[in-house]
């Protein structure tokens, strides 16, 4: 018999936390709960919490405490609330942590959760992006095997010959251009959050769904992508794959091309990292060869997406500015869903911010998190200015 497998989900009530959930339901025997950790829906946080029989459940939101401790009395399930209380969560030591928080809310977490020093499964690419380096160090550090998620990167990761990288000669990630790849520039100018979210292949969250529109998903992959295999920007490339069948491919020196497939399903690469090394059963859909796929491949329209070249951009610059790039793009997609900034703007507001940040000379050294944090809180009050700002300008009104 397997022994079992004590694991934490931190973001259970996101879209990644809740597949998550069901795949452990899916086998129960094989999986203990230690924590799990939201961010104010308390009420899914507790039908999880009784229904996994974790040992803890910590809603992020101060506010929520009396209601998740309403909720879970008598199950025998500890409470707790607040930031610090995620943090500890985190800490908490476990044979995999899901680390599925969104947004740089998810870095301490995550480093609290690699400390620890066991599997870190990362579906939330934001503390990559804006702290790749001490992430990285602190996983060498504690021995901690951080396991990818993001369905790309989880497929490089599955035919990466990481014993022999020198025998590699790039990767490929593939995009599926979102739900507005076949728009002209007239027709993206009014674009609605309702559309945005509406992604023809994938099932996702909010944020996740909008980057995928702009790309700036794919774009924060490759800064992603460079810190997780410790490829130069010039070996990490990008394909629009709109089928989204194929998630990566691995190029070799000899020719050899070795890429992974399945349908699209987050489940898929959930369970690769859950059962690590070994492999588990899902009940999601299974790829049907008998039938014409008819896959495609094609170049990125950078003219279309011009996140995708602003993000080669960013790693050439260093770390100042993929934090600067992903704090902007969290801004202006909130921003974007709240109609406070159109589709179109996205994009412009996140390069206007980097740019201003490299004129107010943020190339000085980051030394540690820190640092990171107090940097990625300017970047987001400077695009939130000039959010408002362009608000104004336009309508007269204040927002």
């Amino acid at each position: 018999m397997a022994q079992v497998k004590t694991v934490s989900i931190l973001g259970s009530t996101g879209s990644v936390g809740r597949s998550t959930v069901d795949l452990i339901l899916s086998d129960p025997g094989r999986f203990a709960v230690q924590a799990l950790t939201c961010r104010s829906n308390t009420s899914l946080l507790a039908e999880q919490a009784i229904k996994l029989k974790a040992r803890l459940a910590v809603t992020a939101d101060p506010a929520a405490y009396g209601e998740l401790k309403n909720r879970l009395a008598g199950t025998g399930i500890e409470v707790a609330a607040g930031p610090q209380a995620v943090i500890e969560a985190a800490a908490l030591p476990a044979d995999w942590i899901m680390a599925a928080i969104v947004g740089m809310a998810g870095l301490e977490p995550v480093l609290a959760a690699i400390a620890q020093g066991t599997c870190v499964a990362i579906a939330n690419k934001e503390p990559l992006v804006a702290a790749g380096p001490f992430v990285m160090a602190a996983a060498r550090k504690a021995g901690t095997t951080l396991l990818p998620v993001d369905s790309e990167h989880n497929a490089v990761f599955q035919v990466f010959d990481s014993k022999r990288p020198e025998g590699i000669e790039k990767i490929i990630l593939t995009a599926s251009g979102g739900p507005f790849l076949k728009y002209d520039e007239a027709a993206l100018a009014h674009v609605t959050p309702a559309q945005a979210l509406a992604h023809p292949n994938w099932v996702m969250g909010a944020k996740i769904s909008v980057d995928s529109a702009t790309m700036m998903n794919k774009a924060l992959e490759i800064i992603e992508a460079h810190y997780l295999f410790g490829l130069p920007a010039g070996k990490i490339e990008v394909l629009i794959h709109p089928q989204s069948l194929v998630h990566a491919l691995v190029v070799y020196r000899d020719g050899s091309v070795l890429a992974q497939m399945g349908a699209p399903d987050m489940r898929t690469p959930i369970a690769q990292t859950l059962a690590w090394p070994g492999r588990m059963e899902t009940t999601g859909p299974r790829l049907d060869f008998t039938k014409n796929m008819n896959l495609i491949f094609y170049p990125v329209d950078i003219k279309q997406f011009k996140s995708v070249p602003m993000a080669y951009e960013c790693l050439a610059e260093g770390l100042w500015a993929g934090i600067a790039f992903n704090a902007a793009n969290e801004i202006a997609v909130q921003a974007f869903l709240q109609n406070e900034l159109p589709f179109t703007g996205i994009v412009p507001a996140v390069r206007e911010a980097v740019e201003q940040m490299a004129k107010a000379g943020s190339r000085e050294k980051l030394q540690n998190t820190r640092d990171v944090i107090n940097f990625d809180g300017l970047v987001r009050e400077r695009t939130s200015y000039n959010i408002s700002r362009d608000k104004i300008r336009t309508t007269g009104t204040h927002s």
